[in-house]
């Protein structure tokens, strides 16, 4: 639990120490700026890290953007400036390793550990220590450090203080008009141990996050950008930080800045973004910024697909759902957080009406657009029971096409954190676990077990195979293997690696000395023992998945879509056909004018016209001939699918008879009657289930049918 003790010293400067056109250190060539986003342990003490990623950070992306902005404009003078960005959830961090290649001296550099979460500031913390007793400068920013201080009435947390005591510089507050003079201060080795950003910063003209391929690479699709179109929320929702720590003005990005950005990103062929913003719909500047990226697809051929934030009111603004569509947005996800009204008055979250939900889901799915609701398990009046049967109706009576479950935390920085520090109420005390998957408090209605086994019961109770199914049976073209994908992702993580879907990858991997302090270090032998023996687990475990994402897609494939396909170039062939009618119609109108200007005697000048408009029409006659020729074919293959399935799937609806016939087969195996087993058999459902397999593979990762 958190206690407050040593006090800020609001007197003292927040900016930098070092005046801006301060000479350049002797000696020094070279400023290596190192940002880090730490991961977190898992209950074993593990630095939780992925083969994959899926979620980049914003916060790298925002720091490297301004970084770049601080040399255009030659804040630090006459230096070279180089950035690394990491990321721990997909990368190693080796201090020592870095220390070595950095810590010369021609080179000054400053490792800054960027967006920083309560339940990653143990790591952050320790980090920190190491890097820093490698004689290497360290800060420390992030929704924790600025949060828990903001909160606080003018103490500093004992977490932050230990940090700041021992040498650490810790920032507080957003970073845009003072990222220079930090950077200058670390230059100059002249860092404060506190830095307080009171200002909200103008993003107006702050610098669009950036995008770093070889990072992007390390991701399972490295062609996602994420921007924060704006920051703050008006909302004062109890549990949330957002507004404690961005404020509740709104605060936005000019939409030609964004559309600058999207143009330059094409380049890097990025074609899918994550507008971070909180709350998007309550952005200032929505309109302009939607109307842009429109215009960017209409007019320069540049289309990309993207996922926004929104409130539950956000489908009551006027044209705000068909610009959000016409856009490229392919999914929103919504704040509902409960279905319950009681804990809706007790989260603070007035503005939310169950009775409206159905209808509000209903209307985003008019627009092509699917819907990810984020809810909250552990509200004063769940139970066990309840909460259940709050997840069944969100499942099958709202009828949400994805929904992500938390665990209702008291984070640093919300008014529940305040108000339970204010009544001595128990907390956790290892911030490592307020991560929104483990209990960090009680709970007055269920024990610390039941509402921890009924969190980790919704999932799987909500992402069954008949909800998937009856999802992208109704999906679109526009999101079906989106949805598809997500859902493969979301049953790796709740289900298999038993972790949050938003904070874990794919493939985990475990460094057997990278464990929190306090946890021996295993041998070699038996680090590699449990490991062989998870790995072997989660194979076992990908391997069901597989299949059941198989059976999923052979019940919801192709027709839907491939009809879609047909409409549509049925009515592109239309459109051009009547595009051609309404030529030949003005040509004949034009025709009858200029008949009837020389009708008065002119009639050679009439029976040339004649000839001019019969070669015209002959020549539109002739365009339409070789349109009808050159999508005749395809239009009849296309409607052959009406009647037949897709020569590049498969016949079968079900892997019921596939199963049936491995389990038999394997049977006969175990029971050492090889003679049972009929060859020919063998070999031609061998041959079918390589089929399917292939054709499930080659959709899956080329999105086939989209």
């Amino acid at each position: 639990m958190t206690t407050v003790t040593n006090e800020i010293d609001h007197e003292a400067p927040r900016l930098g120490v070092v005046p801006a056109l301060t000479p350049v250190p002797e000696g020094v060539r070279r400023l290596q700026v190192i940002l880090i986003k730490p991961s977190k342990y898992d209950d074993d003490g593990y630095v939780m890290r992925y083969l994959r990623g899926v979620l980049p950070s914003n916060t790298l992306a925002t720091l490297a953007g301004l970084t770049e902005e601080v040399v255009e404009r030659r804040l630090l003078g006459e230096v070279a400036v180089e950035v690394l960005m990491m990321d721990e959830t997909v990368q190693r961090i080796d201090p020592k390793k870095l220390a070595k290649k950095y810590k010369r001296p021609e080179i000054r550099p400053v490792v800054c550990l960027c967006g920083v979460q309560t339940n990653q500031f143990p790591r952050a913390a320790d980090l920190a220590r190491k890097f820093h007793a490698l004689g290497l400068p360290v800060m420390i920013g992030g929704f924790h450090v600025s949060g828990s201080i903001a909160m606080c009435e003018g103490t500093i947390p004992p977490e932050c203080q230990a940090l700041m005591d021992e040498g650490i510089t810790l920032v507080k507050g957003e970073v845009e008009d003072c990222w220079g003079d930090l950077l200058r201060d670390a230059l100059h080795g002249r860092l404060r141990t506190f830095y307080d950003i009171i200002d909200k910063p103008d993003l107006g003209q702050a610098s669009i996050p950036v995008i770093e391929p070889r990072l992007m690479k390390r991701f399972a699709y490295p062609y996602m950008g994420t921007i924060d179109a704006g920051r703050g929320c008006p909302f004062s929702c109890n549990f949330c930080t957002i507004i404690n720590v961005q404020g509740r003005k709104m605060r936005y990005r000019l939409a030609e800045r964004i559309k600058e950005r999207i143009r330059s990103n094409v380049a890097l062929k990025i074609d899918y973004y994550f507008f971070t913003d909180d709350n998007f719909a309550r952005n200032p500047n929505w309109r302009e910024i939607l109307e842009a990226i429109i215009d960017l697809k209409e007019n320069e051929g540049i289309e990309i697909q993207f996922m926004i934030q929104v409130d539950v009111l956000a489908y009551n603004i006027p044209d705000f759902m068909r610009l959000t569509s016409e856009a490229g947005c392919s999914q929103i996800f919504i704040g509902m957080e409960t279905i319950n009204p009681a804990n809706i008055a007790a989260a603070g979250k007035r503005q939310n009406k169950v009775e409206d939900y159905r209808q509000m889901i209903e209307a985003w799915h008019a627009h092509d657009i699917a819907c990810h609701v984020g809810y909250i398990i552990g509200f004063p009046f769940d139970t066990v029971e309840s909460v259940r049967e709050d997840v069944r109706r969100l499942k099958d009576e709202i009828n949400v096409d994805q929904a992500s479950f938390f665990m209702l935390t008291p984070l640093p920085g919300s008014k529940d954190h305040v108000d339970m520090v204010q009544a001595g109420a128990w907390m956790e005390s290892d911030y490592n676990k307020f991560d929104s998957f483990h209990p960090a408090t009680h709970h007055p209605l269920m024990t610390d077990q039941e509402w921890f086994d009924v969190y980790k019961q919704v999932w799987r109770d909500f992402y069954t195979i008949d909800k998937m199914k009856s999802t992208l049976a109704r999906a679109n073209n526009w999101t079906y293997w989106g949805l598809f994908k997500n859902f493969v992702w979301y049953k790796y993580a709740a289900i298999i690696e038993e972790t949050h879907p938003m904070i874990c990858g794919f493939l985990r991997t475990k460094s057997r000395k990278d464990r929190r302090p306090g946890y021996a270090i295993d041998s070699p032998w038996t680090h590699a023992r449990r490991r062989t023996r998870e790995v072997a687990h989660v194979l076992r475990e990908c391997l069901k998945l597989y299949f059941e994402m198989q059976e999923v897609w052979l019940a919801t494939r192709g027709r839907a879509r491939f009809q879609a396909n047909l409409d549509e170039i049925k009515r592109r062939y239309t459109d051009m056909r009547d595009k051609m009618g309404e030529s030949a119609s003005k040509a004949g109108q034009a025709l009858s004018r200029q008949v009837a200007s020389v009708k008065a005697g002119a009639e050679g000048a009439l029976v040339k016209a004649g000839a001019v408009g019969r070669q015209a029409a002959e020549d539109l006659g002739g365009r339409l001939d070789r349109l009808r020729q050159q999508h005749s074919p395809r239009l009849s293959r296309l409607q052959k699918l009406r009647t037949r399935v897709n020569p590049f799937t498969v016949k079968i609806q079900t892997r019921a008879p596939l199963n049936t016939y491995w389990r038999q087969t394997w049977d006969k195996l175990r029971r050492g009657r090889i003679f049972q087993i009929n060859p020919i058999r063998l070999t031609v459902n061998f041959a079918r289930d390589v089929k399917l397999c292939t054709i499930f593979n080659l959709s899956f990762f080329g999105g086939y049918g989209k």
